[in-house]
């Protein structure tokens, strides 16, 4: 028999799955790769269910499973393809509508492009972005409005060229 928290954390993955979706591509830009993240992610997520102390906070504890995997994939992906930065990338067409905004998100560092994904894309509150990242509250606010004043900046830029 299931316990509690195991079927908590299933049912959350899947309410969720689209929110997981989204956060893992914002790092990753490739559909496959964020639905293989999502996968491990929940994987991970039902492994260590017993783990979550309150069902409040299985949100934000999926969220930081998707980002903290998300980054491996990357480091992963950065170690692999050391040596191949000569290569031509093959072209494909932009599938957003704001490409200037995905540019200067992509401008940010990866602490930056967390807390701003987490709060104007994903919707989170303060103190659940907090959660996703193991921050202190004041070091969140800070970050999140030091990252729109760049945006602000490269935004900006980008409309005077």
């Amino acid at each position: 028999m299931k316990s509690v928290k195991l079927q908590q954390v299933e049912r959350a993955v899947l309410e969720l799955y689209p929110s997981l979706y989204r956060l893992a591509y914002s790092y990753v830009k490739n559909p496959d790769d964020a639905m293989d993240i999502v996968q491990e992610s929940a994987y991970k997520a039902i492994l260590r269910a017993e783990e979550v102390k309150k069902q409040e906070t299985i949100k934000s504890w999926l969220c930081r499973i998707v980002v903290n995997t998300s980054l491996d994939t990357l480091r992963k992906r950065r170690r692999e393809t050391t040596g191949l930065e000569n290569m031509p990338d093959a072209g494909k067409e932009d599938a957003y509508e704001d490409a200037d905004l995905l540019r200067a998100l992509e401008g940010l560092d990866e602490r930056e492009r967390t807390v701003v994904t987490l709060r104007y894309f994903e919707d989170m509150k303060l103190s659940e972005i907090v959660s996703v990242t193991g921050e202190n509250l004041s070091t969140v606010k800070s970050i999140l409005y030091r990252s729109l004043k760049k945006l602000r900046v490269k935004l900006a830029e980008g409309e005077s060229v």
